[in-house]
Parts: structure tokens; sequence; C-alpha cells
């Protein structure tokens, strides 16, 4: 009899730390793992070695830093004119900290959770892990669009809570109005809390601001959202993430959230909060990057054959290996393209429970312009290899 939890003792390691260990052992270059491989801004490297030396460097309140709490307030009220206050507001260390706390507090046994399909891999378990049942609702390529004729059937006497990614990741979809009031309206009149994963918020493109569901009407005593300093500023290895919430709703997922990290470090929370304040120019130069990036990748891509779906937000590209002529399934190409031609990627099918596209291959963008160019051409020569060997 196995001593563990039956959750963790099925559990597959994740797909990214699959990928990222196969593209260690063949010395591939990795778009799969998300993470830009750029140099960190010296301003927010500066800023956590100032605190290191110059703040404490003992535990932190365990709701995060006032100065945080208080930045991040402010960063919401000039980006996205929302109204916050401290009490409102929990650093956790890192957007997955924050959604599990939240998870814990706030599902029930026997609670079913609305979780759209493809979704980051961590949301399944841990809602099972807190006793609830996740209800696919099933999105489709190439607008990943979310409709009423799949969500409402979806909705039963026994939902409690819907989990919301947007922008989502792995697609790069931005939620339209529309979309956005369709899913409040729902939450409205099935009394849902929308677990709302954001953390994608500041990494748009193409000029359209950020809209929370948080600011429609009705939506701020019934919505939890999720941040991450690691999206905004690029820096995935500090861990630092928050959630917002009604008063009622942060104070029942801050008693999780105590006995998870308990707190995250005091350092590189002074740095986050200095770093929201910088002015919005110094986003924009950020996000200019990694849109000259995120075009590169696509304009090399589309020109070796391959069919690259659009992508509004994060630092991912989707290819549809089927309209790139290639009849090979997402995981299946992964597997062979890392052992073969040295690419790492992301099998959308990876992140999918029950049906789904299975022809899907997510790519990460936020890498040096020369890792770029060489990875589109191996993979335009790895195509290559395969047309050959249906044509043979």
């Amino acid at each position: 009899m196995s001593r563990v939890h039956p959750i963790y003792d099925a559990m597959e390691p994740t797909i990214f730390e699959y990928m990222s260990g196969l593209a260690n052992a063949h010395g591939a270059i990795n778009l799969g793992q998300g993470f830009p491989d750029q140099p960190a801004s010296p301003d927010m490297i500066e800023a956590a070695v100032r605190a290191l030396r110059e703040k404490s460097s003992q535990y932190p309140p365990a709701f995060g830093l006032p100065e945080l709490r208080d930045a991040i307030c402010r960063f919401y009220a000039r980006r996205q004119r929302l109204d916050l206050l401290r009490e409102q507001v929990i650093v956790t260390s890192g957007a997955t900290e924050a959604l599990a706390a939240s998870l814990l507090a706030l599902v029930r046994p026997g609670d079913e959770v609305i979780l759209f399909q493809p979704a980051y891999d961590s949301y399944a378990p841990m809602i099972r892990r807190a006793g609830g049942t996740p209800v696919s609702v099933h999105l489709s390529p190439p607008e990943w669009r979310y409709d009423a004729e799949t969500l409402e059937p979806a909705i039963t006497p026994h939902t409690r809570l819907l989990m919301f990614n947007d922008p989502l990741n792995p697609a790069g979809k931005v939620a339209s109005d529309a979309e956005l009031e369709l899913i409040a309206d729902a939450c409205r009149r099935h009394d849902l809390i929308a677990i709302c994963d954001e953390v994608w918020e500041d990494v748009r493109f193409d000029g359209r601001p950020h809209r929370s569901l948080w600011s429609f009407a009705g939506m701020a005593e019934r919505v939890v959202k999720i941040g991450s300093a690691g999206k905004i500023f690029g820096l995935t290895g500090w861990k630092t993430g928050w959630l917002c919430a009604s008063p009622d709703l942060a104070r029942t997922i801050g008693r999780a959230h105590q006995f998870l990290t308990f707190t995250t470090p005091p350092a590189l929370q002074w740095a986050v909060a200095e770093g929201l304040d910088r002015p919005d120019e110094w986003f924009a130069g950020q996000r200019d990057g990694w849109a000259a990036s995120r075009e590169r990748l696509s304009r090399g891509l589309s020109d070796a054959g391959f069919a690259v779906l659009p992508g509004e937000a994060t630092w991912f590209l989707c290819v549809d290996l089927m309209a790139s002529g290639l009849d090979i399934d997402d995981r299946s190409f992964s597997e062979r393209v890392v052992r073969e031609a040295g690419v790492a990627s992301i099998p959308v099918s990876a992140l999918l429970e029950g049906d789904g596209p299975r022809h899907i291959l997510r790519l990460c963008f936020a890498k040096e312009a020369g890792v770029l160019d060489e990875a589109v051409a191996r993979l335009a020569r790895f195509r290559d290899v395969l047309l050959a060997e249906r044509a043979a």
C-alpha cells in the first residue's frame, strides 16, 4: 500500500520540467519553458542589492511588506483604474502559491470548478487536492473563443468557482470586452467566485490595455485577481506574486497562505515595490523588446512554412502543425525535434484534460535574436525531414 497521497503518487513531472530536462540532456535551444534569456534589468537588480544591504533580512509581515502592498495598489490604479486598499492585497511566493492558497481556502469538498482548456498545468491538480472537481470547458484554435454555448452547460448547482486566465497561457489570447462580459454575467447569475490568473496582464502587445474581470459591474466582491512580478519584470526566478480580493475573501485566503510559504523574501519585495512605481515609459520599453522578439520568431517561422497562430500577449507563439502540412501530433513532434534537431518546445496537448487539439505547439520567443534565428533554422530543417518521410 502506497504511503503517499494518491494524487501525487500518480502524478508525472510537469511538461515544463520534462522538456527542459530533455533540452539540457541534448544541448538543445530551450523554447519550451517560459523565461527570458536576456539580461535582467540593472534597475531591478540594483534595487534588490540595495535592499539586501540597507534593509532588514528578517521575516517580513505574513501578508507582505506594506511598501509593496501599497505599490501594487498604486500600480493598478494607474494602469487599470482599479481602486484597491492595502488590506485587499496579499503578497505570495509566486503566483502559483497565490493560486494554491485561493483554492485551498475557497474550494469545499464536492465543489465543481470551471476550468477553461487548455490551462496552466497546476490548476487541475490543485483543484483536486483542495477536494474539488475540475469541469473542463474547451477552447478551440485559432480564435480560442469563449462562448455561452460551451460555458453554460458546464455550470451545475455544484459549481462554486471559475478559473479564468487572461491573457491565456499557452495560446497568447486576449479576451475581448464581449467575452469578459459573458464570463462576468455567468458569475453573477450563478453566484460564482472567479479566480483570475492575470499574470500576463502587462505582457500585452498591439496597444490593447489590460481589463480585469474585477472592473465589471458586481465583480469586485467575487474576483480573486492574481499578479506576478516575475512576468511583469521578466524575473521569473524571483517568485514574487500577489493576490487581490475583497477584504472578506482576502482574510480567508490569507489564513491558507500563512501555512503555505508564510512570507516572501523581503529584499525582493522592496525591489518590486520600487519597480512598480517606475514610469509607464519604462514598462513600454521592455514590452517593445519582447514585441520585437515576437515578430522575429513569427516572421521566421512563417517564412519556413509553419502556420503561426495569432499571439496577442505572453512570451509565447503557437504553431498549428496540421495547417503547416505536417501529419504528426504535437507530443511526437516535441519529442523528436528536441532529440533530432535540438529545439525544445511545449506540446499544447500536455496542457489539456479530455478532448482538445493535438496539433498545436507552443514556443517561447523571449530569447536573443541569434538564438531565435538558429532555432528557426533547425525547425525548418526538421520540417523538411518530416515532409520527406511522408513523401517516401
